[in-house]
């Protein structure tokens, strides 16, 4: 396999949910019952019917933020505030991973449906904080979330970057496809999730792997 494009990238562009830590932690689920929580006190609904809603949402608009912002026009801040006030004991640090991001040459950059909060105390919790030098949120792409194609266009424009030397991972397949549309190597981590595993088949992913630490620093010099 050739590894040329991934040594001279110049840019790294990491999604943060389940790509940076593992998966298996099950943070997502924390963040899921809060939704839930939140559209059942909005709505006066009973919590399956929150969370029936929430998954509508998700599927219909990308994000439940998105669903919600556009059907029942919330403040999307106080939705961020309260859906990632959540217990980050269930991950660790990494030092794996911090070794493998040390090694890599090129900037690093978080890319993000969730919040720059949410993130920062990720990377925190994590200890590769050091290693990244911006933070794309949702806020900063206009609470339109990937995989819709402008995002991205906006990523490259806001930070500068160069498509064809950056190389974006993901654990969801469906949001590499603009990614090598417009000329990025792309990498699939994959999981058990039905949503991450969707439009996996496509010949837009580059490199698959099951754990990031463990390829990066597999990645031959």
């Amino acid at each position: 396999m050739d590894y040329s494009e991934l040594r001279s990238a110049e840019t790294w562009i990491f999604d943060l949910d389940n790509t940076l830590y593992d998966a298996s932690s099950n943070l997502f689920a924390q963040i899921s019952a809060r939704m839930t929580d939140f559209i059942a006190d909005l709505l006066a609904l009973d919590r399956r019917s929150a969370f029936d809603l929430q998954k509508k949402y998700f599927h219909k608009y990308g994000t439940t933020l998105r669903g919600l912002m556009q059907c029942h026009q919330i403040d999307p801040h106080v939705f961020l505030d309260r859906v990632h006030d959540i217990d980050l004991g269930v991950i660790d640090q990494d030092p794996a991973l911090d070794a493998a991001l040390s090694g890599l040459d090129g900037r690093k950059v978080i890319f993000t449906n969730g919040s720059n909060h949410h993130a920062s105390r990720i990377i925190g919790r994590l200890g590769i904080a050091e290693h990244f030098s911006a933070i794309f949120d949702i806020v900063d792409a206009g609470f339109v979330p990937k995989p819709a194609p402008e995002v991205y266009r906006h990523l490259i424009d806001r930070l500068d970057i160069q498509a064809s030397r950056a190389v974006m991972v993901e654990d969801m397949a469906c949001n590499l496809k603009p990614a090598a549309d417009l000329g990025m190597t792309t990498v699939w981590v994959r999981t058990q999730t039905d949503w991450g595993r969707e439009g996996s088949e496509g010949d837009y992913i580059d490199h698959r792997l099951d754990c990031l630490s463990d390829w990066l620093n597999a990645l031959p010099a």
